[in-house]
């Protein structure tokens, strides 16, 4: 894998910032054609490709994406499921459409270590102090009595919400949600 890591730690020490082009749900970021439009000819530079791949098992369906070195063949690869979840004025198919999208783009961005939005999914959970000189920063972690929930529980949240049967207030207020819990509850625009 040397051939590989080496041509990635140098694409990644070229890399930007990617400019964020596109805002939703008080947030802005970057989408998929942006990124490609900065990515590709440092890719391409540093012998690097990358692929996403839409696949499914018994616990749902998954992005499989694969960097690979096209000089030596070396690859790593990172999967990630899409969680099922209705979205709110959109059909299944739309729905899932949207969770494929937003999902590529993390697991792209994760594993090329890219910057492509600004990183706020767990505000409210650390808050950043300055030490009284001011010349270093340190995080300070927030305890919260809030429950933690399983996959299987989120689902059925995101369906009451859609029902109309429960609300987002009250979900925020009763559980501490993962950062891929409150991704989805972007993502399903509910």
């Amino acid at each position: 894998m040397k051939n590989l890591f080496k041509a990635l730690a140098s694409f990644q020490s070229e890399v930007p910032t990617i400019h964020k082009a596109t805002k939703g749900y008080g947030y802005s970021y970057a989408d998929l054609p942006t990124i490609f439009n900065i990515i590709n000819p440092l890719l391409e530079k540093h012998d690097l490709g990358i692929t996403q791949l839409l696949n499914s098992d018994d616990r749902g369906n998954y992005i499989n994406t694969v960097v690979f070195h096209t000089e030596s063949g070396e690859s790593i690869e990172s999967n990630t499921y899409i969680p099922d979840v209705a979205l709110k004025g959109m059909n299944q198919y739309q729905g899932f459409g949207s969770g494929v999208t937003y999902y590529r783009r993390y697991a792209l961005s994760c594993a090329l270590r890219l910057v492509t939005d600004v990183d706020n999914d767990g505000s409210g959970v650390q808050v950043a102090k300055k030490s009284p000189k001011n010349t270093y920063a340190h995080v300070e972690t927030v305890v919260s009595d809030k429950k933690t929930m399983t996959s299987a529980q989120f689902e059925k949240c995101l369906k009451a919400i859609s029902n109309g049967t429960y609300t987002v207030e009250r979900l925020h207020n009763e559980f501490m949600l993962t950062d891929i819990q409150a991704n989805a509850l972007k993502v399903a625009k509910i």
